[in-house]
């Protein structure tokens, strides 16, 4: 705990000499990754209640809280606009209640609540994204976030169905759960088709497609075995290859806005 707590000091200085450095991809890029956060760290607190990887899940847990509060240290800096800096410090304000709870022992009857915390700042997360995409005024920005979000989207899947295999008393489980996987497929397709495509990012999304099309029948609770091992670990390889993904798409962003300059 002294390690993480000096870590975090360190990041919070480091954090004030290398935010505005941050080109406008980047920042898009990090806000989209704080949205994949909040459902990673909820994920992993099922984890641990499921008793599944639970060595794993503390490492993934410990290690989102200390990005994400990373991250919101160099947003923070960033040099964007009035609304984006208000919808920052809530973001900030949302966070504070979110990680005490996050960190704590699960409880199976009130991890709904988790789950609903965990949605709310999604969704403000998300609202900071859209406006820095908005500042950025670039089409390829677009990509960014929406690339950005499958990595959101792959968590989710996997959150969603740990609640389900964890039997939280929620009957908006399993629709969250399919609004996720469909969610992703439709965006995965949009991807695919953008002319701002580069080899290397039609590569990366060939294999990503494999994936997906050769495990999502797992993801349906309905039709498949319960697996929540499994789960985890086609998530993350998809988190992984997103993520990738998403950075490519903030470098085409980055010389869009070079070559405008």
């Amino acid at each position: 705990m002294k390690t993480k707590i000096l870590v975090l000091t360190l990041l919070f200085f480091s954090g004030l000499l290398t935010a505005q450095d941050l080109t406008v991809g980047e920042a898009i890029n990090k806000a989209g990754r704080q949205r994949m956060l909040t459902q990673k760290m909820t994920k992993c607190y099922l984890m641990i209640g499921l008793k599944s990887r639970v060595d794993q899940a503390r490492t993934e847990l410990d290690d989102a809280v200390a990005l994400f509060e990373e991250q919101m240290l160099e947003l923070q800096d960033y040099p964007a606009g009035n609304k984006t800096k208000k919808t920052l410090g809530e973001v900030y304000e949302l966070w504070l209640s979110f990680r005490i709870k996050v960190v704590s022992s699960p409880n199976r009857l009130t991890a709904g609540i988790l789950i609903d915390q965990a949605n709310e700042l999604l969704e403000k997360c998300d609202d900071v994204v859209t406006l820095l995409e908005k500042e950025a005024k670039l089409k390829s920005a677009k990509l960014v976030n929406m690339s950005g979000r499958q990595r959101m989207l792959s968590q989710r899947i996997a959150l969603y169905y740990l609640a389900y295999a964890w039997k939280i008393p929620s009957e908006s489980i399993y629709p969250e759960l399919k609004g996720a996987r469909e969610e992703f497929e439709k965006a995965l397709k949009e991807l695919v088709a953008s002319g701002y495509n580069t080899s290397d990012i039609t590569t990366k999304l060939n294999k990503v497609i494999s994936q997906w099309e050769f495990s999502k029948h797992t993801f349906d609770v309905n039709n498949s075995k319960m697996m929540p091992s499994v789960i985890t670990v086609t998530t993350n390889s998809i988190l992984k290859q997103m993520n990738d993904i998403t950075g490519l798409y903030a470098k085409v962003t980055d010389n869009q806005l070079t070559a405008k300059r």
